[in-house]
């Protein structure tokens, strides 16, 4: 496995972090931002730039735009998703318009998962 960091990707990390789309802007500053565990955003695990970055519940958030339905990334998103998996990760994909027609349940969905997660991880110690 190799390393979590990359520091080929931090400049495109970068660059992803300054023009978010307007879904990213959305669930960054009106809920992750602010959340009482800390999120990064455009976090470069390996060979990838996740959207959304929880170290602490070992979670990624991942929006999901209309290319991510046909063939071809979906097979990607699958072996993504199975390379961060690796890591020991939860994969939380949410299609983007899930965050303008139930942004309320998508945060509220976000909140269960990172719960999960944290009490999960004081249950194995």
């Amino acid at each position: 496995m190799q390393s979590k960091h990359n520091k080929q990707l931090v400049p495109f990390a970068k660059q992803l972090r300054e023009k978010m789309t307007k879904e990213e802007r959305h669930l960054w500053y009106d809920f992750l931002r602010n959340y009482p565990i800390r999120f990064s955003r455009q976090k470069v695990l390996g060979r990838y730039i996740v959207d959304f970055y929880c170290a602490e519940a070992k979670i990624v958030i991942e929006l999901d735009g209309s290319q991510h339905f046909d063939d071809a990334n979906i097979e990607r998103d699958s072996i993504r998703t199975a390379f961060l998996e690796g890591y020991g990760l939860s994969i939380i994909r949410i299609p983007n318009n899930e965050i303008f027609k139930n942004f309320q349940g998508v945060c509220a969905y976000i909140d269960l998962k990172v719960r999960q997660s944290l009490s999960q991880k004081s249950e194995d110690f």
